[in-house]
């Protein structure tokens, strides 16, 4: 979807989407099935949608060229072509943030590219649906719902505060300053995307080892940080965790994940079923992007992703450790 609202900025068009696979299940019900607008805002108005549906039965908009699909564009166009450029040239003046082996990577063959794709994907992404919203709760809920609860609990001073009507009443500062907090997860907290499987064919795939030595590396500026949120699609690396449980405290949406590595992720993600495949990452990403500190893989379009939102979302200096680089560094 970013190389073809790229395409529609570059032409001069507007971006409409029709049929969204990852949206045709259940979860999503009514008019919002097989929709973006399942997940987050729509990408258009109703009335540019309307009149591309009505474009669409013309044989004349097609043939003039009045209406493009996605067929009138080769897949190397959709994925690699032009960046906008009517904002000029910004990425030539990014503050370097991302860290490989100690040193920030100032410069990108693809720099262009980077910077797009983080304003794309900030504009599809945005205004969470209803639906959207209660997938992140559920699975901050699942999370950190009993370590709040112990908070809560530890912080009471004598019996549970007694409520009138059954109701406690809320004063002006619950309703109009504390009702916009977000909802808590433990602080610091450092997101950690783990890409192994597959993956072994487009990047040089590291052990896990050397994730947490960045973690560490962190940790050594700042002492408070103890929580990890990780996200991998591997067992054995939900399995190693165990080794550091006595330093971290891991956190992870509870799924079935691979244990092999010779299973491609299309195979993976088949065996969940299109609706969980599609909610439980999604939890991950807002979960990544949300957190105070990055450690991933340059290598990981995942990553590039989770990258591109944190960029766009006051995250940037927080910095981005990398265990690798990847065919464009």
């Amino acid at each position: 979807m970013c190389g073809l609202l790229a395409i529609a900025i570059n032409e001069g068009r507007v971006l409409v989407t029709n049929f969204y696979n990852r949206a045709d299940h259940d979860g999503c019900s009514g008019p919002s099935r097989s929709s973006w607008n399942c997940y987050f805002f729509a990408e258009t108005s109703v009335e540019c949608r309307q009149r591309a549906l009505e474009l669409v039965k013309i044989e004349d908009a097609l043939s003039k060229g009045i209406l493009t699909t996605k067929e009138n564009y080769t897949s190397k166009h959709i994925w690699a072509g032009p960046t906008p450029r009517i904002w000029g040239d910004p990425w030539n003046y990014l503050q370097p943030t991302t860290d490989i082996n100690g040193s920030l990577v100032a410069s990108h063959r693809k720099m262009d590219r980077r910077w797009w794709r983080a304003q794309a994907v900030r504009y599809l992404m945005r205004f969470p649906t209803e639906y959207t919203c209660n997938l992140l709760n559920e699975g901050r809920h699942a999370a950190f719902g009993k370590m709040a609860a112990k908070m809560v609990l530890k912080s009471l001073i004598g019996e549970w505060p007694k409520e009138e009507n059954g109701r406690k009443p809320k004063s002006d500062i619950d309703k109009f300053v504390w009702s916009n907090h977000k909802p808590w997860v433990p602080r610091p907290l450092l997101s950690m995307h783990v890409r192994m499987g597959d993956k072994a064919c487009e990047m040089r795939v590291v052990e896990f080892e050397e994730y947490m030595q960045l973690a560490d590396r962190i940790r050594s500026h700042f002492p408070n940080l103890n929580n990890i949120w990780l996200s991998t699609e591997m067992q054995e690396v939900i399995d190693r965790t165990e080794e550091y449980s006595s330093r971290w405290n891991f956190h992870y949406t509870k799924v079935r994940r691979q244990d092999r590595s010779n299973v491609s992720m299309a195979e993976y993600e088949a065996s969940l079923g299109r609706e969980r495949s599609t909610n439980y990452p999604l939890v991950n990403f807002f979960m990544a992007t949300d957190s105070d500190f990055f450690v991933g893989a340059l290598g990981s379009t995942w990553c590039f992703l989770i990258d591109g939102m944190r960029n766009t979302g006051g995250k940037v200096m927080s910095g981005y450790l990398s265990v690798n680089k990847d065919r464009f560094w």
